[in-house]
């Protein structure tokens, strides 16, 4: 199926009002009581108030977490059904992206103005991300095969998971998290650009409590051409296949020691226009984590002991091949006491990176030191009262490269009312340098041995109101970088090298509100970032690609049998020169996906996605300006045997 943007927004308008046709002959029936009609199954519900992890190692619930916090579960991920983890994000709050085309192409992000580089990913505990270009890649993890993925917000990070925090810290959970019954299920979709879903996924559990989860999926998409106006082998579409596997089980060995795995792995290849013009421009990946746990729990104490991998692999046909592993170990020990509880814990990560060279006819590509270990020790104490929340933590890397590095938070939260919330935190934080940054030799850097780690000081203040029907948050930010790391181009050796910046600022404020009135959701949220270089040349300027405006505004339905949900996304004017000599123009995106319960075993889900087909760009540079797709959908069929 190759349909032109003006035959897909064609074809498209006769889908979108054939589904909206649908959809009110739903309503008009919905609002007919039909008590034969009701099958057992309850009317979805919004958690507004979730618990999670990773905003402080333990389960706390979003109400009494200090930092600002987001959880994206496995309801709204199945609007992303045949995407990635990278489209899910960039619809979060102070979320904006940088990518070089369509579905799985090279992209970069952005979170309240710090770049990937310096939020910290982790898969199921485990980081994951590139030892060389130091970005994790998320446009590699599909979206049906997470459970769901948590967001938290600024440096505190720092203090409780180390190096790569400054800016936040996002962390997936393997699908299978929440295995409740035994279930077996089948995917197939299809959309726009010939692309294609189909998976499976098998859930087992029995009356002692051992679960299981194995699930498997194939995504691709002959996708579009990346580039504008391009001739010869780059006029092509490029096109992105994956084959997607994932693994969640545990099992109680005793009454208080729980044992479990989980493992997330994609194997994709894209397509992608080289700027050689070379025919077979393509990129094979392999990415994921494995990691395996021991919890024992008993009166006051909890121990848990993990051990895991993950790996970033990268083959590009007309270039290098990088194979990143990080491995690593912790022990973690939680001791409630009769006021807060105290956490404390080690950790042990090795950080390595090989390199393939296939174009030595460039020069040989290589690095003079390829590894690193980081030992690190932490201590937390947590209170959770009616009236106030308290958060405090410190940590002690001791980096195989640096001197050790000591970061700290320190959180408080007071009730003004028994809905309204008022806090503030403070945190420091830091990044080391990527392996690339140190000590890459190849056709386009130079190392720099004598770059200064990144350290960063962090203010946050926030208001929030909570209740049953509705959370409001109004969070300012007000963070200081010393020592950030940029690519500069040296004219001596016509190469780029890392360089310390003496300083940056980023500055601002997020607003987020969610309302679930009966079958009624409605809310939005708006982000004001200045990302501001504070010293050199461009002092005053804006740091490239980030945006000083994001924002989104969504209202949906849920009844028994149908939800729908309409959006709008706004990304604001974007500089793309270190000069703000120039920049993108700022874009707004309309979007609707929906579900619809045929009956308890059957689900038809259902999105189309940039609705008035907007021409725009999210990375535009040096006379290059890449692709974004036009009007689009993607409709998937769902079968359950309980």
């Amino acid at each position: 199926m190759i349909l032109s943007r003006s035959t897909t927004s064609a074809y498209l308008r006769w889908c979108i009002l054939s589904s909206l046709g649908v959809m009110s002959i739903n309503t008009a029936l919905a609002a007919v009581p039909n008590i034969s009609s009701i099958d057992g199954r309850e009317l979805p519900q919004t958690e507004l108030d979730e618990i999670v992890v990773t905003a402080t190692r333990t389960p706390t619930k979003i109400s009494n977490t200090i930092a600002q916090t987001r959880v994206i579960d496995s309801e709204a991920l199945k609007r992303y059904q045949g995407q990635t983890v990278l489209e899910a994000l960039r619809h979060q709050p102070g979320f904006s992206i940088k990518q070089d085309g369509d579905l799985g192409s090279n992209s970069n992000f952005y979170i309240r103005g710090y770049d990937s580089k310096r939020v910290l990913l982790l898969i199921d505990g485990v980081r994951y991300g590139s030892m060389s270009t130091g970005q994790p890649a998320l446009a590699m993890l599909p979206a049906d095969q997470i459970e769901r993925i948590e967001i938290l917000y600024g440096a505190s990070g720092s203090s409780i998971y180390g190096s790569d925090a400054m800016g936040g810290v996002i962390q997936i959970f393997t699908k299978g998290t929440d295995v409740d019954q035994i279930n077996f299920s089948v995917t197939g979709g299809v959309g726009t650009h010939d692309h294609y879903l189909y998976g499976a996924t098998a859930q087992f559990v029995n009356p002692k409590g051992a679960k299981l989860s194995l699930s498997a999926s194939r995504n691709q998409t002959d996708g579009i051409s990346a580039i504008e106006n391009q001739t010869g082998n780059n006029k092509d579409d490029d096109g992105f296949k994956s084959n997607n596997f994932a693994l969640n089980t545990s099992m109680p060995l005793t009454e208080n020691i729980n044992v479990g795995v989980t493992g997330l792995f994609a194997k994709s290849t894209t397509e992608f226009d080289a700027y050689t013009n070379e025919p077979n421009a393509e990129i094979d990946q392999k990415n994921g984590a494995v990691t395996a746990f021991s919890q024992y729990e008993k009166d006051n104490l909890t121990l848990r002991l993990s051990g895991g991998e993950s790996l970033d692999n990268l083959d590009n046909k007309v270039g290098d091949k990088f194979e990143t592993k990080q491995r690593q170990v912790n022990l973690l020990s939680i001791y409630r006491l009769p006021t807060g509880q105290l956490q404390a814990g080690a950790e042990w990560l090795k950080q390595e990176v090989d390199i393939n060279d296939n174009t030595p006819e460039n020069g040989i590509d290589s690095y003079k030191i390829n590894d690193r270990t980081i030992k690190s020790g932490f201590l937390g104490y947590q209170l959770n009262k009616e009236a106030y929340d308290v958060q405090a933590n410190v940590r002690l890397d001791d980096n195989s490269q640096f001197d050790s590095e000591t970061v700290y938070s320190l959180g408080y939260a007071v009730k003004l009312a028994p809905n309204i919330r008022l806090g503030t935190s403070f945190a420091s934080g830091y990044r080391a340098p990527s392996l690339n940054d140190l000590y890459v030799e190849s056709s386009f850097y130079i190392p720099n041995e004598d770059l200064e780690v990144e350290e960063s000081k962090n203010l946050e203040v926030f208001i929030e109101s909570n209740s049953t029907l509705q959370t409001t948050r109004l969070t300012g930010f007000n963070s200081h970088v010393n020592n950030l790391i940029n690519n500069a181009y040296d004219p001596a050796t016509e190469k780029y090298q890392a360089v310390n910046i003496d300083s940056a600022r980023l500055l601002g404020y997020s607003f987020t509100s969610d309302w679930q009135l009966n079958n009624i959701l409605f809310g939005g949220q708006y982000t004001r970032t200045d990302a501001e270089e504070r010293s050199g040349a461009n002092k005053g300027r804006q740091l490239v690609y980030r945006p000083k405006h994001t924002g989104l505004a969504y209202i949906g339905y849920q009844a028994i049998d149908f939800d729908i949900r309409a959006e709008a996304e706004y990304v604001g004017k974007t500089y793309n020169s270190a000069d703000n000599s120039t920049f993108m123009d700022d874009y707004l995106l309309f979007n609707i996906s929906g579900n619809y319960y045929v009956n308890p075993n059957l689900t038809v889900t259902s999105r189309v996605e940039n609705l008035t087909n907007e021409d725009y760009t999210t990375n535009e540079s040096f006379g290059t300006r890449y692709n974004q797709d036009g009007i689009n959908f993607f409709t998937s069929l769902t079968y359950n045997w309980f």
